[in-house]
């Protein structure tokens, strides 16, 4: 599992992202959608598309424009596409597998 968090919240948690220019793109199904909230910035790249943006909201603490997509990739960047990355201080990791807690003397269940 890969997982995004901020202000130790969860936001996003995926077996699977896509990895472009070193930033995790997570499914829009993987991503807990009440902790983001629209905002109107959006900014070019010139071989990706146009990119929205999003505040993350964690009890009463905003994180603005620390979330973004592109609704329309280009054909270069397709495997954006229907997902969210994350910066301004997320924290993107892999997270233990169970088994691999199991092996370590972790969790029994």
């Amino acid at each position: 599992m890969t997982q995004a968090s901020w202000n130790g919240t969860v936001i996003a948690d995926s077996e699977t992202t896509s990895v472009v220019e070193g930033n995790h793109y997570f499914s829009a199904d993987s991503l807990r959608w009440e902790l983001l909230e629209e905002n109107d910035r959006q900014t070019v790249c010139p071989w990706k598309g146009t990119a929205s943006y999003y505040d993350i909201v964690v009890g009463d603490k905003t994180n603005r424009g620390a979330a973004w997509r592109y609704r329309a990739p280009s054909a270069a960047a397709a495997d954006t596409e229907r997902h969210v990355a994350f910066g301004g201080g997320v924290t993107v990791e892999r997270a233990p597998s169970r088994l691999r807690r199991l092996f370590s003397g972790g969790w029994s269940r």
